[in-house]
């Protein structure tokens, strides 16, 4: 590992990359902590410590913007409003087939549905910061603070909602500049860093909490069981189901030649963490909806909020089949085992022992439902470890630190990372230098 270490430094494209993109992320965690002009950040601080305020959809935002959320910085929303978008326009490819066409013209159809996604990005984006900023106008703490002077106006709000919505698009900005001139996907590892650099101050507090405890052996099954995790994370990422191709013979001046057979790779986890995100917004919008109707007074409004809590059981069972049920909606979305099969038959290609057409797309899909069933419960599984580990040691163990333990927290940091080595492996064996594995090629996410 340290030769590799001495060659990424010795070739200097590779060393200017990973310098850039270095610079770029420091940037982005200096902007994390530049609050919105005219808040009150002593008041936001005290209000975000009252136990009715924390949990639920506002934890999963303040996760995605590397804690600026909560702290209202001109980073707030982070990345997730170009996520959300990016979502969109892939669901309307299949509702307006004239997207889905656009998105196949090459790069220019490509570079179009780019600029739609920006479109929606300035869209949302002003929609949720216009409202972000309203409901910051009726923070109140327990002490009778306001997080806005109350003569704010409207020209607190057009600042507002303008250095939000501008923080944004400059953080879209630097993770396609990371992306064309650094190394990895510049908007991936933005969320990466802001997950990661809050891992610290978790792992301290967790720490903390066991040596208050006094029982050392906790300490070292929540090291054993983080490792098992993240390996079971990493063959999540990287697990495939190889369906072997052959072509036919080639014609050609010298004769008749046969080209080489491949193979069509089904990803175990082809949705990636969208399920986890889609089935985190559903199962947290109730209990938002009854914090700010304020109905905690109805009983069965309770009992509702009690059931949809995290660690609860009926919790973590909707949870679960939630998730499932996005694998199999978003892969469906994605993956289209007709139009595979078409183009096997257009280019000579065929499955050894399926008739070609038709069988071939039934044989498809058919292989694809099994791996994605034991995928979407294996993910399904990460998701709530967090809410096991809280549930089995409560005072041992932070929210923040268990949530590294998996989740959606989990499998960027290992997709991502997966991503980025794979891209400085590639570097270094362009250039015939030694790869993290000797004798092997690191797999990465295709």
């Amino acid at each position: 590992m340290s030769n590799v270490v001495v060659n990424i430094f010795k070739i200097p494209d590779l060393r200017k990359r990973i310098l850039f993109t270095l610079v770029i992320l420091v940037v982005y965690r200096i902007g994390a902590h530049i609050p919105i002009p005219g808040i009150n950040v002593d008041a936001l601080s005290q209000y975000f410590t009252q136990a009715q305020s924390a949990g639920g959809m506002l934890d999963f935002i303040d996760l995605f913007s590397g804690g600026a959320f909560k702290r209202f910085t001109i980073f707030a929303l982070g990345i997730m409003p170009y996520i959300s978008s990016s979502i969109i326009i892939d669901l309307l490819k299949v509702v307006f087939p004239a997207l889905e066409r656009l998105a196949k013209e090459g790069h220019e159809g490509q570079k179009k549905i780019t600029q739609y996604t920006r479109y929606g990005t300035v869209f949302l984006c002003a929609a949720q910061s216009f409202g972000l900023t309203f409901w910051m106008k009726s923070m109140r703490t327990t002490t009778g603070g306001s997080v806005v002077p109350e003569d704010a106006g409207i020209f607190f709000i057009i600042i507002a909602v303008a250095t939000i919505t501008t923080g944004t698009m400059v953080l879209v900005w630097l993770g396609d500049i990371i992306t064309e001139r650094g190394i990895g996907n510049g908007i991936s590892l933005i969320i990466m860093a802001g997950i990661v650099v809050r891992a610290p101050q978790a792992f301290a507090a967790t720490m903390k909490k066991i040596g208050d405890s006094g029982d050392p052996i906790i300490g070292i099954i929540l090291i054993g069981l983080f490792l098992a995790v993240v390996a079971a994370s990493i063959l999540l990422t990287l697990g495939q189901r190889r369906i072997p191709v052959q072509y036919g013979k080639k014609q050609t001046s010298r004769g008749t030649v046969q080209r080489s057979a491949q193979y069509i790779p089904l990803r175990v986890n082809a949705a990636g963490v969208i399920p986890i995100i889609f089935a985190a917004a559903i199962i947290t919008f109730p209990t938002q909806m009854i914090h700010m109707i304020g109905g905690t007074s109805s009983g069965i409004l309770n009992k509702l909020q009690f059931w949809l809590s995290p660690g609860q059981i009926p919790y973590m069972v909707l949870y679960s089949g939630l998730i499932i049920f996005f694998c199999f909606f978003y892969t469906a979305i994605r993956f289209n085992p007709t139009e595979i099969a078409d183009n096997l038959k257009k280019y000579g290609g065929f499955i050894p022992g399926i008739r070609p057409g038709q069988n071939t797309a039934d044989y498809i899909m058919n292989i694809l439902n099994k791996i994605n069933l034991s995928g979407s419960i294996f993910l399904a599984f990460i998701a709530i470890i967090p809410d096991l580990i809280l549930s089995i040691w409560p005072e041992q163990v932070s929210v923040e630190m268990a949530h590294l333990f998996g989740g959606t927290s989990l499998l960027i940091i290992v997709g991502v990372a997966l991503d980025t080595l794979q891209q400085i492996e590639s570097q270094l064996l362009m250039r015939h230098y030694d790869g993290f594995m000797k004798g092997a090629r690191m797999k990465g996410r295709h």
